[in-house]
């Protein structure tokens, strides 16, 4: 398995935190931040892991997940998705959309190291 992520988030502040924790523990991190062309940003990079803002200009994180989820290729690939806004039906929209894991910002530096570590299994 390799190690690469797409953070596809588009807050300065967050893609340069998630950045800094996830390449000094050995990822790969690539970065995109519009909304509207995510999918295909992922189609072409082909990560072994996507970490998705919910709200991005253009499109939602909820309906890029679920462009994703309809394709058989990208049915297992490993989606997080990161929320301001916590609310358990948010939680409940990822989870019906298809989504590996949710983290609600702010998070801690262990926490996302953690998430991404049970994401994919050092094999």
């Amino acid at each position: 398995m390799g190690r690469e992520i797409l953070l596809i988030e588009d807050e300065p502040n967050i893609i340069e935190a998630i950045s800094f924790i996830l390449s000094r523990d050995g990822w790969r991190v690539r970065t995109h931040s519009n909304g509207v062309d995510a999918a295909e940003k992922v189609r072409s990079l082909r990560p072994d892991v996507v970490i998705l803002d919910v709200m991005l200009p253009g499109r939602s994180g909820y309906d890029i997940l679920r462009e994703l989820r309809s394709s058989p290729e990208f049915r297992d690939l490993p989606i997080m998705m990161l929320t301001a806004r916590g609310q358990t039906r948010d939680r409940e929209m990822a989870e019906q959309s298809g989504v590996s894991r949710f983290m609600t910002k702010p998070f801690s530096n262990s926490e996302m190291l953690e998430a991404v570590r049970a994401l994919v299994p050092v094999s």
